[in-house]
């Protein structure tokens, strides 16, 4: 047999219940199945069914990963009291919680409890308390929601990240951004729905947490829906310019020959793989004219630059990535996700914790007072926090000037902007020890099926069949819209 014949007859299992939708098959088949039958095209051309139910308060969003998670204590969950107890021995208090240590502290022979050593003070109209840290957070305080209930289910960063963008601790599952391209499309066809920024410019200091494409992947939702990197440091996107002596009329020529004989492919296998290449060559494309306008930023006027921070100017920084990420969603980018990393201060967590704060403080005020100013804070929903909290007791050294903190799963701190969300508000309360939660929790599956609605998404019906289970970014564990802190 013609070895391109074989290939084209070598069905695999899901291509041989893909071809019965075809032929005679499909009558008795889809009577076994039910439900259960319906191709992967028909449930794309489905997902109609799922889109806006509800009224949007958001067109985009921008999610703000700050990977290492930061010390909820040190910023947002001040507590005063716990200055009087310095140093004193939490190992009895921790057994009588059940708390779950890390390989990092399980051998401990002391907790000693650490206060935080940074002043707090009252801002905005309600008089929210916040760290000397964040002294520009301080200023648009009644711009944001802060959420000081979250909580989550895993202790260990790779898990506790993947949780967070993915809504599971396994991979292969889709990502947030992938959802909701997925559930909502495209806004702008020259660019994807889904754009990833990665600030690798921060302090020296820190201890970097490595990431992976894993969290913002497309899982097992078609692969055009994946987040698309751009890249910090030279060009923005691979191969972005043509090849020397290769026009863009041969390029175009090239590449419609190419789709002819991917189509030829796709009609005679019908793996759905075939029609994603084939999509993501024609934005590879339309992308080489869109990337090169997009990222430069000499356009942009000099308030613009005084507005983010001294370090916009330069690429790789926080502060520019802001930059892009405002003019991404200016241009119709549905989710982009700006990932800064180093928040892992599990020593020297004064000296590390403030280089962060500033690295991001500026640019996130500049990204939020920039999107207020062009009207598109509305409509524009942008969430900033970690994967997890930090311990009240201290890892390893402790002195008056001197700590470190361990991972803390029960509760931690995140702040929202834009789109409806309550500016001023504080959401959920800890105790005394900022160690649990006491009032209105949230878990991470809440947060994704907050933002989901915030989009005009429900959470319970944006399904994708995969293994014959009906996929939800916020699984199968009970999730609930925290509609409080919507005004």
């Amino acid at each position: 047999m013609n070895p391109i014949e074989f290939h084209n007859a070598a069905y695999s299992r899901r291509q041989f219940f893909r071809k019965s939708g075809t032929g005679l098959g499909v009558a008795a088949l889809a009577g076994l199945l039910g439900q259960r039958g319906i191709s992967a095209a028909e449930q794309m051309a489905g997902i109609h069914e799922m889109l806006p139910q509800i009224a949007p308060k958001a067109k985009r969003a921008i999610y703000i990963s700050l990977i290492g998670a930061p010390s909820q204590i040190d910023l947002f969950d001040y507590k005063p009291e716990l200055q009087k107890r310095f140093k004193e021995d939490l190992n009895g208090y921790l057994k009588a919680q059940g708390q779950r240590l890390t390989g990092m502290t399980a051998g401990q022979a002391t907790f000693p409890l650490a206060p935080s050593i940074f002043k707090f003070n009252q801002h905005g109209q309600a008089g929210t308390w916040i760290s000397e840290l964040l002294p520009w957070t301080a200023k648009m305080v009644d711009d944001i929601c802060i959420i000081k209930s979250m909580h989550t289910d895993a202790i260990n960063h790779e898990p506790a990240n993947q949780l967070i963008c993915t809504g599971s601790m396994q991979s292969g599952k889709a990502s947030l951004g992938s959802w909701l391209s997925y559930g909502l499309g495209s806004m702008n066809q020259e660019l994807p729905s889904f754009v990833v920024l990665h600030a690798t410019h921060s302090s020296p200091f820190s201890n970097v947490q490595a990431i992976s494409s894993r969290l913002w992947g497309s899982g097992y939702l078609p692969g055009k829906h994946a987040g698309v990197a751009l890249r910090s440091l030279g060009d923005p996107v691979l191969f972005l310019k043509d090849t020397p002596g290769i026009s863009r009329e041969m390029r175009r020529s090239m590449l419609s020959g190419m789709n002819e004989l991917n189509q030829r492919s796709f009609s005679a296998i019908g793996d759905p793989e075939i029609e994603n290449r084939m999509q993501q060559y024609e934005m590879a494309f339309r992308m080489q004219a869109s990337v090169p306008e997009l990222t430069d930023l000499s356009a942009e006027p000099e308030n613009v630059y005084q507005l983010y921070g001294e370090d916009s100017k330069n690429r790789g920084t926080f502060a520019n990535s802001a930059i892009m990420a405002r003019r991404l969603v200016e241009r119709g980018v549905r989710f982009v996700q700006i990932f800064h990393r180093g928040w892992d201060q599990h020593g020297d967590l004064p000296r590390d914790l403030a280089s962060q704060c500033k690295d991001v403080d500026q640019g996130c005020y500049g990204l939020i007072q920039d999107l207020k100013q062009r009207g598109m804070l509305e409509d524009t929903l942008v969430i900033w926090g970690g994967e997890f909290g930090r311990t009240v007791y201290s890892q390893g050294k402790l002195t008056e000037k001197e700590y470190g903190r361990d991972h803390h799963p029960r509760c931690f701190s995140i702040w929202m902007a834009g789109a409806g969300v309550k500016g001023g508000h504080v959401h959920g309360e800890t105790d005394e020890m900022s160690y649990n939660v006491v009032k209105d929790p949230v878990h991470i599956r809440d947060l994704h099926a907050t933002l989901l609605h915030a989009m005009g998404l429900e959470h319970e019906r944006l399904s994708f069949k995969f293994q014959g289970l009906d996929q939800r970014l916020t699984g199968v564990e009970p999730a609930r819209v925290v509609k409080e802190i919507f005004a």
